[in-house]
């Protein structure tokens, strides 16, 4: 009888059996290294702990810090702190102009490596789908999926369901599953996250590649085949392309035809230009495709990371991996009702300070294994979008200081007062111009009209950010669940 496997070699290898995956003993040590592997191997690296020690005094310090200079003197200290945020948004309005200018200058997105048509050259891919509460969208998803271009024999899907999601398993029983389709089951336990279950079933799975899909996803059909063409065509530090997302309900709401133009910019333009730019690219939470074994080296997800994501993909930057745009497109939708929209920017907003105190735990050594250039990359792109969307409520209550203490909206001479709304309008104009270009390169022209309701939309976001800011506090782990909707399964237009 031959040793039983560590959960070490079970991340490692995979294990796909059905007497496997019911054996007790498998689903305790799976279980354990899903939850706990990254943080035994790297606890530096893991959101377990959400703040260092320093951290949480620097934080007290520059608050104290802050306040007594405004106390003190009101004008200088006042001019000091308006100046200090203005700073993130600038960043951001940089980053948006290189996007801007690379999205012009591009023309249209380069073409993808054709996919490869001969089977023999197609690896095993195993595709990971973390699912909960999910009766509503379980047929559509079924079909989405089976309509994927890819050798059944060298295929395999997980549907991850959670011990007490029932409903779901039923659900997806009742379609159509292909032989290459299994539902896996995780154990119960906590964090109860989306991370935790990809952790639980990349043991189980068998793959040379991992993909990872959301329960509303329509992926374009011969996007496995174009991941394994980049993977072929590229570097031997690819660890992972990430496939474009889009929104195929843009028309059902305001908030739906604002997330349409989010995704266009970022996808389309904002993540090309970082990668053009050599800086880390944050990941986005689906149709990210792995090489299994750079995957493991990086630790897989955090469980404790609410944006699991853009975690791995700067985790990835820190071992020297590249991270690459991949030129399919994966249709989402975007929740339509304010209540759903909160819940689930709040979780994202509050996974990206997660990510921003982790990595920056021990900031010269974040220095050493990112480099000048991308270090400072990672400020920009994750501290300055956490940063602004906290800020931008403040120029606001500016103005409404200055309009109450009679000095008018735009005091004549106050230099400062119009750097700063220099640099709000400046963010305005480049983000409407973004995602006014972005969108319509998609064919989505009718969309740009809506880019001028970006102002309370970003308001919108900073009320997020700042309900981000209370959880990271008092439930850093909690998992929001974004709800969905029944749907068809067509291929989307932008257009509405």
């Amino acid at each position: 009888m031959g040793r039983r496997r560590s959960s070490a070699e079970l991340l490692r290898h995979g294990v796909a059996s059905a007497a496997v995956l019911d054996a007790p003993a498998v689903q305790r040590a799976a279980l354990d290294a899903a939850v706990h592997g990254l943080a035994r191997a790297r606890p530096e690296l893991s959101a377990a702990t959400p703040f260092a020690a320093w951290q949480r005094r620097a934080a007290i310090a520059s608050s104290l810090l802050l306040s007594a200079l405004i106390g003190m003197a009101p004008g200088w200290g006042g001019n000091a702190a308006a100046l200090l945020l203005a700073i993130p948004f600038l960043l951001i309005v940089l980053i948006r102009l290189a996007a801007l200018w690379h999205l012009a200058a591009s023309g249209h997105s380069p073409a993808a490596a054709p996919p490869l048509t001969n089977p023999a050259d197609l690896s095993h891919y195993s595709v990971l789908v973390p699912l909960y509460d999910e009766v509503a969208v379980a047929p559509a998803l079924v079909t989405a999926l089976a309509a994927l271009d890819y050798p059944e024999g060298r295929l395999e899907i997980l549907f991850i369901t959670e011990e007490d999601d029932e409903p779901t398993r039923r659900a997806l029983r009742a379609g159509t599953l292909q032989p290459y389709m299994q539902i896996l089951t995780v154990p119960d336990g906590s964090p109860k996250t989306k991370p935790r279950a990809l952790n639980y079933a990349l043991q189980f799975a068998t793959g040379d590649y991992i993909a990872v899909y959301d329960a509303e996803d329509i992926p374009a059909p011969d996007q496995l085949r174009l991941a394994v063409a980049a993977f072929a065509n590229g570097a031997t530090n690819l660890a992972c392309v990430q496939a474009r997302l889009n929104i195929y309900n843009p028309g059902a709401s305001l908030l739906t035809r604002q997330f349409t133009l989010e995704y266009a910019a970022l996808f389309d333009a904002m993540l090309p230009a970082l990668d053009k730019l050599g800086l880390p690219l944050p990941l986005g939470g689906t149709s990210n495709h792995f090489r299994r074994d750079h995957l493991l080296d990086a630790g897989a997800w955090d469980p404790y990371n609410v944006t699991e994501d853009a975690d791995l993909g700067f985790r990835l930057a820190r071992q020297g991996k590249r991270v690459e745009m991949l030129d399919s497109t994966t249709w989402e939708e975007a929740p339509a009702e304010p209540r759903a929209w909160l819940g689930q920017r709040t979780r994202w907003l509050k996974g990206w300070m997660q990510t921003y105190l982790v990595h920056m735990r021990d900031p010269l050594q974040l220095w050493r294994d990112l480099g000048a250039w991308r270090f400072f990359g990672f400020q920009v792109t994750l501290g300055g979008m956490v940063l602004s969307a906290l800020v931008h409520p403040w120029f606001y209550l500016l103005l409404a200081g200055n309009i109450l203490a009679g000095r008018g909206a735009f005091p004549a001479g106050n230099a400062t007062a119009w750097l700063c709304w220099s640099v709000l309008a400046s963010g305005y104009v480049s983000a409407m111009a973004l995602v006014a270009l972005a969108v319509k390169r998609r064919g989505g022209s009718l969309l740009t009209r809506s880019a001028l309701w970006l102002p309370i939309y970003w308001l919108a976001i900073s009320l997020a950010a700042y309900r981000a800011l209370v959880e990271l506090f008092i439930k850093p782990s909690y998992w929001q669940k974004t709800p969905h909707g029944p749907r068809a399964v067509t291929m989307p237009s932008i257009e509405t």
